[in-house]
């Protein structure tokens, strides 16, 4: 197509026509430049009366900061017809710069050279109804990260938990685009811009975390919950239970592992672990029930400790409905973090039990049957507690982030007596030494207590807890069977790949 040669000049200006398509392009783009809309619209062929407040509602809604033009030469296109192929970059405040090519029309009208404005002439994504906006869109979302600031390891088993956790730091995540929507299609992405994700770091250990989640690959309706006695910090928590089961929220019987607190009360009440004990294969609490060893085991006489270490239920249950006074046996569990709230940064509660009615119920009490449920993050921190001497809440964040999460603060730490878990450290070595964990293929310095609980009209539940060194931990398996053949290979597997 020809640049408006001398013909077309020659034949306009015999018409006597006002200025020239160059001129009138030039001045067009001068005005544009300088934000000047008013000259603009007198450069215009019959101007819509929205043509100012188009313009300037278009750069405010996108926030342009500055535009660029960059005019091509003026060409003919009929007799009294020219056009203007430009190119432009508008940068925009929260996009950054936004490239565009447009043509601008012209003609003559009333034997002067106009404008033809259009609302492509704007933009050519206005044609047909076209909108331009600004968007926000979703952000990236918040990266939870491990302690270490490593990422999460895969197949971590830990997802629940931490989809819980990411909306509490997602309040500045929305992104920002630009979007075209033509009539009756869908919106387009021209540019946009994000934020750098967010990162929060979690009391999650990479090691523990994946030794957790790799020893239950396989194994379902199963949970561990780690915890680091000194801190409380959670250090790993892998849960594949099913039913939408929780290992910080759902309550289940705990079993022998409950005597652990049985055990707490009877020291407390002056039982020695050294004094000697009988271990029948089967007791009956006078004119009440009757409760049996595994395989109704006659282990006679034997200390304390050890009637702890190869778990005991007749041991238990007598010594508890004849020392203890009903009261003591909640009291003591409320002491090692029963009933108190634990505020994690998703939550999370320990266990209850009530008074019981009788003596039938304190019996089964006492070996964590009854009245006693619990949740496997609570038996991990008791299994701390024992550990550390100090009971304390455990948390998947930093405290400061905990408070503000839950909108409290946690409960304070509980120093526990020392004589008391000096003891329990020892019958809790006892037990993995030579009592019902030993010979399980756990590694040297675990101390821990087994409970297999049992269920109504269901498999048993299997569980472990213990510790080693400044690592505390619960494993749970729902409805596995017995601690011994559920609990302890998983728990093998874990601290073994630690």
């Amino acid at each position: 197509m020809a640049i408006l040669g001398s013909y077309g000049f020659a034949v306009l200006a015999a018409n006597r026509v006002k200025g020239s398509a160059a001129q009138v392009s030039a001045s067009y783009f001068r005005a544009w430049l300088a934000g000047d809309v008013q000259a603009m619209a007198r450069l215009v062929h019959d101007p819509p009366a929205d043509f100012v407040g188009r313009h300037l509602s278009f750069s405010q809604k996108l926030h342009v900061e500055a535009i660029e033009l960059r005019p091509g030469p003026v060409r003919s296109t009929g007799r009294a017809t020219a056009e203007v192929a430009f190119t432009g970059t508008r940068t925009l405040r929260d996009l950054g710069p936004w490239p565009f090519a447009a043509t601008l029309r012209l003609a003559v009208r009333g034997r002067a050279w106009k404008v033809l404005w259009t609302p492509e002439t704007l933009h050519p994504l206005l044609r047909n109804g076209g909108t331009l906006d600004l968007a926000e869109v979703e952000g990236p979302a918040t990266e939870l990260l491990t302690s270490e600031g490593d990422k999460i390891p895969n197949d971590s088993y830990a997802d629940a938990y931490l989809d819980r956790l990411r909306p509490e730091f997602e309040e500045e995540k929305a992104g920002l685009a630009l979007v075209s929507t033509v009539p009756g299609q869908l919106g387009q992405r021209l540019l946009t811009a994000q934020r750098e994700p967010k990162t929060q770091r979690t009391t999650l250990s990479r090691p523990v975390q994946a030794a957790a989640a790799r020893s239950l690959d396989g194994v379902e309706n199963a949970a561990i919950v780690a915890l680091r006695p000194s801190s409380g910090e959670v250090l790993a928590v892998a849960d594949r239970l099913l039913d939408n089961r929780s290992a910080f929220h759902d309550l289940f019987p705990p079993g022998s592992t409950f005597k652990t607190i049985t055990a707490a009360a009877l020291l407390e009440s002056g039982l020695d672990p050294a004094a000697e004990v009988s271990c029948p294969g089967t007791y009956q609490i006078p004119f009440h029930r009757t409760f049996d060893n595994a395989e109704q085991q006659d282990r006679g006489t034997l200390s304390f400790t050890d009637a702890f270490a190869h778990s005991c239920n007749t041991t238990f249950v007598q010594e508890a409905v004849t020392r203890l006074r009903r009261k003591d046996l909640r009291e003591t569990a409320e002491q090692w973090g029963f009933g108190r709230p634990m505020p994690t940064g998703v939550g999370g509660r320990c266990g209850a039990l009530e008074d019981p009615q009788d003596l039938d119920w304190f019996g089964a009490d006492a070996i964590g049957q009854g009245t006693v449920v619990a949740t496997p993050l609570c038996m991990a921190t008791i299994a701390a507690a024992v550990q550390s001497g100090t009971w304390r809440p455990p948390r998947l964040l930093p405290a400061e982030e905990v408070r503000r999460v839950e909108g409290f603060s946690p409960p304070e730490p509980v120093t526990l007596d020392e004589g008391i878990v000096a003891s329990l450290r020892d019958m809790m070595a006892a037990v993995v030494d030579h009592g019902t964990a030993s010979e399980a293929g756990l590694p040297a310095g675990v101390s821990g207590k087994t409970g297999t609980a049992e269920t109504e009209g269901e498999p048993d539940h299997g569980w472990f807890i213990g510790y080693r060194d400044d690592l505390a931990f619960c494993v749970f398996v729902r409805n596995g069977g017995s601690a011994r053949s559920a609990a302890l290979p998983i728990t093998a597997r874990f601290l073994n790949a630690l």
